[in-house]
């Protein structure tokens, strides 16, 4: 970036044009989308799960807040080995959160509201409790063999891995069958891998697409969507944590060039649906410009910007990635997405906080309005806008992240914990200070607090699944609503201005001069200005002061912005 040596400087820089639209109404292109985590979000039942009639339920508070849409995430049959994200059958919907009425009413409910919904599918792997891979246990000669990478072991007897590929969630990607065979599981040995290169996989997803778009859901989150290709022969990758390159390199299990044509037939398929259905994927890619494929015009609408999730908290580092997804989806034409938090990764306000829970608040406010100002379409996890943070004490007894038990499992074997701290899929993070419970992923899935003095705050008529600290009765929906100081009330304004102002969103944007640490970005009508310095900056600011993550004054026609804290003012058109 330009950079003067002299005095830590940003300069300004030239504009990043608008990308060229999609024919039609392209609704994705700068939308909201709300993660539901559907065992976390609201619980109807008192079984202490959230459900699909608990999230139909608080769909007034969605709508209320803004947001466009909300993505869903696996509620289908399964038994639950990794939350979900082990489907046992993709056609139905486990009776931990409901039936396949209560996922239609959800649906129609939600389009009552004006919200658009995106369901997940995972085409990666099965549960090994899907039909195919029982019939896979249950015969050396089961036809369904072919549906799954097998391979015999190497070794005098067989004895040894096929590969010295990796599981995500540590120790080997490999589990052998009593018959002898190994199968490939690139996540827990419970999710056996697919063979894609097999017609009947191929058009088995296609049917499980059209299941759901018949029954009305407007898109797809797509689970590993960089992983359904593998490379020819399982050559092996030669070296040991894997996980942690899956942002440095192409591995031969993840990010092959062969998995596009299958993006390709799929947005073919939603082309043919009626009403601008979308498919979103969950890449992970070595570049900004190899993620940027996943969305070439043939391709998905959209692909998680993680690169984005990556960026410390620091100007340079955050206009770089900035800058470089900017670049690579504008050159295919596709929008950019901007995620803070997810299920998977350590939440925002404790990755930020450097041990410091007032700073780390501090910081995700103002990450939220510099994301909100942003060209694109921004995904706000469940509890973000209440500023929650990671639970970083849960008991032991109550977790249920595989990543844990599997880190646990490989180290007590003193095997090598590959990639466990900091696997994006796992940890969610580099290991840093900050990250917290490194190898799992519980602490950012601990249940919603709504109401109430006491767990579980309102999240249903029983108890809730995670223990809630009891700090958050203070960080409840209801304890916020109506502060103007609270973070609730920050999204909500900055989702309404987002609304009302025609310049965010989805269009061009320009870099202004700005000191070091800070950031002063331009959009049509609207400045938005971070400073991610330790010490309070005075800037020239022209224009009325529409919103901001902390105080703000005005000295001596100057706006002096605090540490930690991103405005927006109305500026020029």
């Amino acid at each position: 970036m330009p950079q003067d040596p002299a005095d830590g400087a940003v300069r300004a820089s030239a504009p990043f044009p608008r990308s060229p639209a999609r024919p039609g109404p392209a609704w994705w292109r700068d939308a909201v989308i709300y993660q539901v985590y559907v065992r976390s979000f609201a619980d109807s039942d008192g079984d202490g799960v959230g459900d699909l009639r608990g999230v139909t339920s608080r769909l007034p508070y969605l709508a209320g807040l803004g947001v466009d849409a909300v993505w869903l995430t696996p509620f289908y049959a399964s038994p639950q080995a990794d939350g979900g994200y082990d489907v046992a059958d993709y056609r139905a919907v486990d009776p931990l959160f409901g039936d396949l009425p209560d996922a239609a009413a959800l649906i129609e409910a939600a389009h009552g509201h004006g919200l658009r919904v995106i369901v997940d599918v995972v085409p990666n792997h099965t549960s090994e409790q899907h039909p195919w891979f029982r019939a896979v246990r249950a015969s050396p000669a089961a036809p369904e063999r072919a549906y799954y990478v097998l391979r015999p072991g190497r070794g005098e007897h067989g004895e040894l891995p096929p590969n010295d590929w990796e599981s995500v969630f540590g120790g080997p990607a490999w589990t052998r069958l009593p018959d002898g065979v190994w199968y490939l599981h690139l996540f827990a040995p419970e999710q056996p891998d697919l063979n894609w290169e097999h017609p009947a996989v191929r058009a088995e997803f296609e049917d499980v697409l059209r299941f759901w778009l018949d029954l009305g859901v407007d898109g797809f989150r797509v689970d590993v969507a960089h992983g359904m290709v593998k490379a020819p022969g399982l050559p092996d990758v030669g070296r040991a944590g894997q996980a942690r390159m899956l942002n440095t390199e192409v591995l031969p299990f993840f990010d092959q060039d062969g998995v596009h044509e299958i993006h390709r037939s799929w947005r073919a398929l939603l082309d043919s649906y009626p009403g601008e259905r979308i498919e979103v994927a969950e890449a992970w890619a070595p570049t900004s410009e190899r993620l940027a494929l996943y969305v070439r015009a043939d391709e998905a609408h959209q692909a998680f910007n993680f690169q984005y999730v990556l960026a410390p908290w620091e100007a340079r580092a955050l206009r770089e990635v900035i800058d470089a997804s900017l670049g690579a989806t504008g050159a295919v034409g596709a929008t950019t997405t901007w995620v803070l938090s997810n299920h998977d990764v350590v939440r925002h306000t404790t990755r930020y906080a450097a041990g410091d829970p007032a700073r780390g608040l501090r910081r995700g406010r103002a990450a939220a309005l510099l994301t909100l100002a942003l060209p694109g379409s921004v995904y706000v996890y469940q509890g973000e806008e209440l500023g929650l943070p990671e639970v970083l004490d849960l008991p032991e007894e109550v977790r249920q992240d595989p990543a844990y038990f599997r880190g646990r499992a490989v180290a007590r074997d003193g095997a090598d914990a590959a990639g466990l701290p900091g696997a994006p899929d796992a940890a969610g993070l580099p290991e840093t200070e900050a990250s917290g419970q490194e190898g799992m992923r519980d602490g950012c899935r601990v249940p919603l607090p709504w109401s109430g003095e006491a767990p579980p705050y309102g999240f249903g008529p029983g108890g809730s699944w995670l223990p809630q600290p009891p700090a958050w009765r203070g960080l409840s929906v209801a304890a916020q609503s109506g502060d103007p100081g609270s973070t609730l009330e920050l999204y909500r304004a900055a989702l309404a201005l987002r609304r009302e102002l025609p310049g965010l969103g989805d269009g061009g944007m320009e870099w202004r001069e700005a000191p070091e640490g800070v950031l002063l970005l331009a959009r049509p009508g609207v400045l938005c200005a971070l400073n991610t310095r330790s010490t309070e900056v005075v800037l020239d600011l022209p224009g009325r002061p529409l919103l901001a993550s902390g105080p703000v004054e005005a000295r001596g026609g100057r706006v002096v912005l605090p540490a930690d804290t991103c405005g927006w003012w109305a500026g020029e058109e």
